[in-house]
């Protein structure tokens, strides 16, 4: 009998002040009436990457194989993976179809990794749009990102 998989509700966010700039990240991961907030950041980068971090640290939490749903208000990540883009940047050596480099490429290769590894349903939600945990996800990263200011 096949084994059941663990279904957990991922949620994360990404903020960036100036772009590039100090930035964090936050996710809320939620497995029946268990929730735990992952968050970091860092002094120097983009809310690109930061968006991508939150999604890898949410993914790598999970100590098993799972069946996740994933909420992210990030287009960059929901439409690299949706689309294709990450994995045919990856077939050109990390280049985009006019030749020009791939960015986040060390990011892009650790969420194909973690997608090989789990089975992950992408949801996008709107941003700064009510919705309760992409709300907390971005209070989080933005909290993240005041500590690498001044």
């Amino acid at each position: 009998m096949a084994e059941t998989k663990k279904t957990v509700q991922i949620f994360t966010d990404g903020a960036c002040s100036g772009n590039p700039g100090p930035g964090g990240w936050g996710a809320i991961l939620r497995y029946g009436e268990t929730t735990r907030e992952l968050a970091g950041g860092e002094q120097h980068t983009t809310n690109n990457r930061m968006e991508l971090t939150a999604v890898i640290s949410a993914l790598s939490a999970l100590k098993e194989p799972c069946r996740v749903e994933l909420y992210s208000d990030s287009k960059y990540f929901i439409d690299g993976v949706q689309k294709g883009w990450a994995v045919s940047w990856k077939k050109r050596g990390w280049k985009k179809g006019d030749g020009k480099p791939a960015l986040n490429p060390d990011l892009w290769q650790q969420i194909l990794d973690l997608m090989e590894r789990h089975q992950v349903q992408l949801h996008w939600v709107k941003g700064h749009a009510g919705h309760p945990e992409n709300e907390r996800c971005d209070q989080l990263a933005v909290e993240q990102s005041k500590k690498y200011i001044g």
